[in-house]
Formats: C-alpha cells, sequence, structure tokens
C-alpha cells in the first residue's frame, strides 16, 4: 500500500479511555485502603477494636466542634475535618455505594472538564457539603462519607445537560424531574435510615457542583 507524506504528517486520534482515569482510582484506593484498616481491626485481626472510633474521633467532621460545645482533639481540626471526612466511610456498602458513582461520573467530568478541574469540584463540593451540614443541622454525631463529593458530581453532570439542552432550546423539564428525584431518594433513605443519612451535605455537594458547572467547570 502506497503512502502519501500527507498521510505520514497526519495526526492521529487517542484512543478513547475505556475506564475511570487513574487519579480518581488513586482517591477510592486510598478510601478503600483506610476502611480495610478500619473493617480488619473491628474484626479483631489487629489493633483495637475501638479503631474506627478512633479515626471518626480524629477525622469526621463534629458539628459541635464549630459551636464550641466540643474541643478540638488536634490542632486545626476545625478547618481540616472540612475535607478528611470524605476518606472515612461506615462500611464497605457505604464505601461501594460512593465510589461507584465517583469513578463512572467522575469519568465524565474529567473527559469533558480535565482532571484539575474535576479534582476542585471535588474538593469544593465535599467543603460544601460539609458547610451546609454545619449551616442545617445539629447533629452532634460524626458525618462521614464521600457523598458531598459525589453529588457535587451529580450537579456538575446536570449542570452541563442544563446547558445543551437551553442552547440546543429542548426542554429542560428531564433535569427538573431529575432533580425532584434525587430530593425524593433523599428523602425516602432519610426516613428509612431513621434519620442516618446526612441529606445536608448531599445538598452542599450538589449545590457546589452546579454552581461549578455554571462557572470554572463549564464545558
Amino acid at each position: 500500500m502506497k503512502s502519501t507524506f500527507a498521510d505520514r504528517r497526519r495526526p492521529t486520534r487517542p484512543a478513547p479511555q475505556t475506564g475511570a482515569p487513574g487519579f480518581l482510582w488513586c482517591l477510592v484506593g486510598v478510601m478503600a485502603a483506610i476502611e480495610l484498616v478500619l473493617s480488619l481491626s473491628a474484626s479483631g485481626f489487629f489493633g483495637t477494636p475501638n479503631l474506627r472510633w478512633l479515626a471518626f474521633t480524629f477525622g469526621a467532621f463534629w458539628q459541635p466542634i464549630l459551636t464550641g460545645t466540643m474541643p478540638p482533639v488536634l490542632p486545626g481540626q476545625s478547618v481540616l475535618m472540612f475535607i478528611t471526612y470524605a476518606f472515612l466511610h461506615g462500611g464497605f456498602l457505604h464505601l461501594a455505594m460512593n465510589s461507584v458513582i465517583l469513578l463512572s461520573l467522575g469519568k465524565f467530568a474529567a473527559t469533558h472538564v480535565g482532571a484539575a478541574k474535576t479534582l476542585l469540584v471535588l474538593f469544593l463540593s465535599a467543603v460544601g457539603g460539609a458547610a451546609c451540614f454545619a449551616l442545617l443541622s445539629s447533629s452532634t454525631a460524626p458525618m462521614i462519607g464521600a457523598s458531598g463529593a459525589v453529588f457535587g458530581l451529580i450537579g456538575l453532570w446536570q449542570a452541563a445537560d442544563y446547558q445543551i439542552r437551553r442552547r440546543s432550546k429542548l426542554p429542560v423539564q428531564p433535569i427538573v424531574t431529575a432533580i425532584l428525584g434525587l430530593v425524593a431518594a433523599n428523602v425516602v433513605f432519610f426516613v428509612v435510615l431513621s434519620g442516618g443519612l446526612a441529606w445536608e451535605a448531599h445538598l452542599g455537594g450538589w449545590i457546589a457542583g452546579w454552581f461549578s458547572g455554571q462557572s470554572f467547570a463549564r464545558r
């Protein structure tokens, strides 16, 4: 087969990515490693069975620390806990649910806005989730989990869909329906879990993701 000079100079397109990018797997790996250590400790394989509670004491989000009714146990905890809580979970099921959404929607975000902006969205959503929990919740229990960051990715995804529909002059009613579905799902899980759902963190994360998708992470 003959090949012309133009053919040799023509750039080849990179193969589309089939899985989530490596930085997302690294985040999930860190969370999984933490959960593995805490679960093995709770099962008596090593250390103390109270290791999970100790981790929550140092890394969970504690609303009473902000109100001054509980003193921090380490310097800077009142600031650090806005991020550290997202790396702690209540078990492998809790971790798995957050990780699946993080990998799937994180792949979408990284494809369209890049790794750096995706990480920034995750960071802002985790902080936004904790901030909303601090403002709206009166719970004295520790708040944990990456669901605030996960809901930020949902907000980012819905913001992108909203923009596409507006540009294409398509109805935005499916987005409104999806948002109402999220609200309904949170209500159902809040009832099923007897109030053990940090819906405030979900709300704050979603708001951060939505506004990120309307600003610096706009497609």
